[in-house]
């Protein structure tokens, strides 16, 4: 294997001192805009190398940017974007919370808003999104009974990962898929089982600690028909159905019950369908400066020299394995952001899989898995600074009690040593 060029990697290091320098700095890790600071680092990769003339490495980049699974990645987001948006502004996640809510037994509260969390998290694709419709709910909850706030946050960003590690329709799930080229329907199944120990584990834990804890939950009103798109999306998807197919038919089913109620008229829905993709316009970019810029450090040597690095240890699959998984959790402790960290370790990770004989469903599912073990976890990440603003506290104390994070992490550990999934037979 060639050594490689390290100082092909310097557009890395700089983009990491852009967006972890200026959060420092301003105590705000999303102070600096992420596209600028990509936008430097590609052009920083574009001055490297004179050997080669500029005109040779913008088209490198181009070639990297405009990438088949890439820009299928990119239609991806626009779509999800739009099938979240549409069912978001016609209801669907006031009448699942409501529903859930109603179901839940008094005395199981938290418990309840970790499966509800875990419940739209996978419905909606969005941890963010998660947090910020249940997070008042906790607050509510945890004002009208001795339950620590800390907790009941704890349980609605682990509920809110669960989801945000196995959604069809999550950005980080799709990277994922996209970079290794496996199937979502093979990922989705090679994670589930793995997380699935962890979910019910969190809520054994999460009940005992409650025990005792109850609140009068007021009647709450609820539409069967609006909670159905999200479920065709989880049934479709899992029979196999073209993701395109999946997410324009949920699109289309959720507007239609949108119009049917009065949330919309046409041209308010097809308003709300631009609003959605609009909201992926940041990933997507991102994506494709990111697959631009990685190309150039990959042309440069800088891959090289990265898979030299990591392999040079590794003398088995079970080592290739951690290897990805180490990759990959470095990225999102550095970004504070699972579906960037996924973005820059997805190519070189592809590159580990490819030489140890790692089937793509189970590199995919190790970046996603471990990429959300710590943005979980992570204090000066998205979900746990939305939880503590939202419930007034601060985003360390809700650590203490981040259980599911750290078990999925434990379980993906597991899932590592013990072979799984077994090698399907071709």
């Amino acid at each position: 294997m060639k050594k490689g060029n390290p100082w092909a990697l310097i557009p890395f290091v700089v983009f990491l001192i852009l967006f972890i320098g200026s959060g420092i700095i301003t105590g705000d890790f999303y102070t600096f805009p992420v596209l600028v600071a990509i936008v430097i680092s590609g052009a920083v990769a574009l001055a490297m190398n004179r050997k080669e003339s500029f005109e040779r490495k913008v088209d490198v980049f181009c070639k990297g940017a405009g990438n088949s699974n890439v820009m299928l990645m990119v239609v991806i987001f626009l779509l999800a974007g739009a099938f979240s948006e549409v069912a978001k502004g016609m209801g669907a996640v006031d009448s699942t919370v409501n529903l859930t809510l109603s179901l839940i037994p008094q005395n199981l509260l938290v418990v309840g808003l970790f499966i509800i969390a875990c419940f739209i998290s996978l419905s909606m694709g969005t941890s963010m999104g998660t947090i910020v419709a249940l997070a008042p709910i906790g607050v509510g909850i945890s004002n009208h009974t001795d339950i620590s706030m800390a907790l009941v946050m704890a349980g609605i960003v682990g509920g809110s990962m669960f989801g945000d590690n196995l959604s069809f329709i999550s950005d980080t799930t799709i990277t994922a898929v996209r970079s290794q080229g496996a199937e979502m329907k093979d990922k989705f199944k090679v994670n589930f089982w793995i997380v699935l120990p962890a979910a019910i584990i969190t809520s054994i834990i999460l009940g005992v600690i409650t025990i005792g804890g109850t609140s009068q939950v007021e009647h709450l009103s609820y539409n069967w028909i609006k909670i159905v798109p999200y479920v065709l999306v989880i049934v479709f998807a899992l029979a196999g159905m073209n993701v395109f197919l999946v997410l324009a038919l949920g699109t289309v089913f959720a507007g239609t019950v949108g119009i049917v109620d009065g949330s919309y008229q046409i041209m308010s829905l097809l308003q709300k369908i631009g609003e959605g993709m609009a909201g992926m316009y940041e990933i997507a970019f991102l994506a494709i400066m990111i697959a631009g810029m990685v190309e150039v450090i990959k042309f440069n040597g800088g891959i090289d020299f990265l898979l030299h690095l990591v392999t040079k240890r590794i003398k088995t699959k079970k080592g290739a394995e951690f290897g990805i998984a180490s990759l990959v959790s470095l990225a999102d402790i550095s970004t504070a952001n699972n579906t960037i960290a996924i973005l820059i370790t997805g190519p070189l990770a592809k590159n580990i899989a490819d030489k140890y004989g790692i089937e793509p469903r189970k590199s995919a599912s190790i970046l996603d898995l471990f990429s959300c073990t710590f943005q979980g976890i992570l204090p000066y990440g998205a979900q746990l600074l939305a939880a503590a603003s939202v419930a007034n506290i601060s985003p360390v104390s809700i650590l203490q009690y981040s259980f599911y994070p750290i078990l999925i992490g434990i379980c993906g550990i597991i899932a590592i040593f013990i072979g799984y999934p077994k090698k399907k037979n071709t």
